[in-house]
Order: structure tokens, then C-alpha cells, then sequence
């Protein structure tokens, strides 16, 4: 058995042509190609494994509207045009109806892709790529994710039949760069997650190395959690943190997990590694100057130069900062050389967290021209 095919579901009108004042595609003059899309989509069908699809409604297509000998020449030259760049479309759905006849066959119904409702289908990781709300909805009602190409130009508003705001979960990315789009497909989110759970501490942690620095972290060490959102915010990755750990006997076993199952879910995140950057930061804090170097390589090590006065920061040992770096190591399968200077110690451990977080960012960047693995072994 293979993989399952996932498929891009490609509205025409807006998406690879520009859209007209009367919506109607029926003159070679009124046709313009949609900026990047020959580039773009020649990558998207050269470079990724998707099935591609198009889908459009043409109001009234072979009635005296919309005569048929004015649809397909242009229609004919277009797909013609894409082929000749490489891009080649698996099928061509056309509905002819008008809105007010409701038809199911009409986007956003699902009547004519009654066929990718079978085993055959990823669908989950499927997307419809259009510039109307009702290619949005069609994402919804198969069960697949929006690319929402927004000219701001309204179109489809009055055929919806969910509220808009209950879209706004089903789209993925809103741009109209083709290259932007590209690179959202050719980049999927990094995530993982990780549920731990021993005799001394319940640990789940969310991570999206794509994300904006949103946090939420509860370790019930307000110092360790005030650590861990610097990581979240200067390292510009979305990260949830819940931990319950005998914090009743001590410290030790709350923050030496979170390390480990952070470290692990890292290295899930990372996945194949391709492409990413993998080297990484010094940053100054008034008084202080910390330094982290880390190598998301596969092997373990923590180089660890710094000394504290003070026996807490806050409600968190200090003797406890190596073994969190320590045991993110372990997890991630990381190299980690850490090193700090300076006289004040909270200003010290936060230069620390802060340069740590930067040389995350800088490490797990990816450079979509050069998606092959930085290593002379073959393996990270």
C-alpha cells in the first residue's frame, strides 16, 4: 500500500488569472495571468507531491450568457499555457450552474469531488487554493485547509452559508505571492507534542517552530516561567507548557523534566532537518554577556560556563540552570556551549535564556532554495 495522495484543489478565476470586473472569463483580451504563478506552481509540480485540481464555477456556462465558443478557447489556451511550464492538472472540475440554483455540484459543495472521499485521499493535509470565501468553505466541507488568495474584492461573500468568522479556522495561510504560497507548502509547520508523565511530575508541552512567540506556560516556578517565555518570544515559536511536579519535596525534578521533554520535543519538531541553518548567538544585557552556541547535530553535550553568587533567582535554584540546559541536551540531541559574564545574576540567567532562544531561531531557520541535510555524514 502507498501513501495517500493529497491534492491542491485550484480555483481559476482570481487564482491563476486574474478575476474581471464581470466575472466572466470570455475574451483573450480580458485574461491576465495571476503574477508568479507560471514560477511558482511550476515549483509547487516539479518539487512536491501533490495531485493538482481544478475547480471552478462559470456561471452559466452554454447558455446565452456564457456562450461555450467564447469559454473554450481561452480556457483551452490557459491550461495549455501552465503545461507548457510544467504544470499539469490530474483533473478539471467546471460547474455551470447560476448561485440561486443551489447546486451541489456548485463550490462550496462537494458534488463534483465525490472521488477524493476515499482511502485513496489525504485530505486533512489537502488544500483548496482559491479567491473567494466559497473556496474557503469548500476546504471546510472536505475536510482540508484554505490558501485564501485575498484581492480584497469580496467575491463569494453572499454564497457562503457559515458565518465568516467560522472560516477563519480553515485557512492556513492568507497571501497573494504565489512565492509566499510556495513556500508555505514547501515549509509545513514543524510541531509536536509531547505528554511525560513519571511518579514526580505530569509534563505536556505544544511547540510550533513556525510561530509568532505566543506562549503559555505554567511550571508552578513563576522565575522558571518567566525563563521559558523568553524562549517562546526571542525565539519567535509558539510554546505551551503545562507541568504538575512534587514541588512539594523540591525543585530538582519539576525542572530537570521540563528540560528533558522540552529537549524531546525539539528534536521531534525537527523531523528530517533538511535545509535548517543548525548552527547558531551572543547578546549583551546591561551589565551582562551570555553566549550560546547550539548544534541540533544528534549528539548530546553541554559546555557550560557560568557562575552564580546567589543560591536562588527568584524562586529557582540556580544550581538548577545546568541541569535544565543539561537535560535539553539529552532530549534534543543537541551540542550546547553556553557561557555568561557579568555581575547581575537575574540579568545574567536572562541573558542566558534570551541568547539560548536566538540560537534556536537562528538554527532551525530553513532556506527553501537548499533543502538538503548540512551534514558531510549523510545524517542528524
Amino acid at each position: 500500500m502507498g501513501s495517500k495522495k493529497r491534492v491542491l484543489f485550484i480555483d481559476r478565476d482570481g487564482t491563476i488569472i486574474k478575476e474581471t470586473v464581470d466575472e466572466q472569463i470570455d475574451a483573450f483580451e480580458k485574461m491576465i495571468f495571476y503574477p508568479k504563478s507560471f514560477t511558482f506552481l511550476g515549483k509547487i509540480a516539479k518539487e512536491l507531491d501533490y495531485e493538482l485540481v481544478m475547480i471552478t464555477n462559470q456561471d452559466g456556462l452554454g447558455t446565452d450568457v456564457f456562450p461555450e465558443d467564447t469559454f473554450w478557447p481561452v480556457h483551452n489556451f490557459i491550461l495549455k499555457s501552465f503545461e507548457n511550464e510544467g504544470v499539469v492538472f490530474d483533473k478539471v472540475f467546471l460547474d455551470r450552474t447560476f448561485p440561486h440554483e443551489n447546486a451541489p455540484t456548485r463550490k462550496p459543495g462537494t458534488g463534483l469531488l465525490t472521488e477524493y472521499f476515499s482511502d485513496d485521499y489525504d485530505l486533512e493535509n489537502s488544500f483548496v487554493v482559491g479567491d473567494r470565501l466559497t473556496d474557503m468553505e469548500l476546504a471546510k466541507n472536505l475536510g482540508s485547509k484554505g490558501i485564501f488568495i485575498n484581492d480584497e474584492t469580496n467575491l463569494g461573500t453572499g454564497e457562503i452559508t457559515v458565518k465568516r468568522d467560522e472560516l477563519d479556522s480553515h485557512i492556513a495561510i492568507e497571501s497573494n505571492d504565489w512565492e509566499k504560497i510556495y513556500e508555505f507548502l514547501k515549509l509545513k509547520d514543524r510541531t509536536a507534542e509531547i505528554h511525560r508523565k513519571t511518579n514526580e511530575t505530569d509534563i505536556a508541552i505544544k511547540l510550533n517552530l513556525e510561530g509568532t512567540g505566543k506562549s503559555d506556560i505554567k511550571t508552578g516556578l513563576a522565575f522558571f516561567d518567566h525563563m521559558l517565555d523568553q524562549l517562546a518570544r526571542h525565539g519567535q515559536m509558539d510554546l505551551t507548557i503545562k507541568v504538575v511536579g512534587d514541588l512539594e519535596v523540591d525543585e530538582h525534578h519539576t525542572i530537570e523534566d521540563t528540560g528533558i521533554a522540552l529537549g524531546e520535543v525539539f528534536h521531534n519538531a525537527l523531523g528530517n532537518k533538511l535545509g535548517i541553518e543548525r548552527y547558531g548567538f551572543c547578546l549583551p544585557m546591561d551589565d551582562c554577556l551570555a553566549q550560546s552556541a547550539i548544534d541540533f547535530g544528534g549528539r548530546n553535550w553541554l559546555v557550560w560556563d557560568a557562575d552564580f553568587k546567589r543560591e536562588m533567582v527568584g524562586d529557582m535554584p540556580t544550581e538548577m540552570f545546568y541541569h535544565f540546559f543539561k537535560s535539553f541536551t539529552d532530549g534534543a540531541k543537541a551540542n550546547l556551549n553556553i557561557k555568561a559574564e557579568g555581575t547581575n545574576e537575574h540579568h545574567k540567567i536572562e541573558a542566558i535564556f534570551k541568547a539560548f532562544a536566538k540560537s534556536i531561531k537562528m538554527s532551525v531557520k530553513r532556506d527553501v532554495e537548499k533543502m538538503v541535510l548540512p551534514s558531510t555524514k549523510g545524517v542528524l
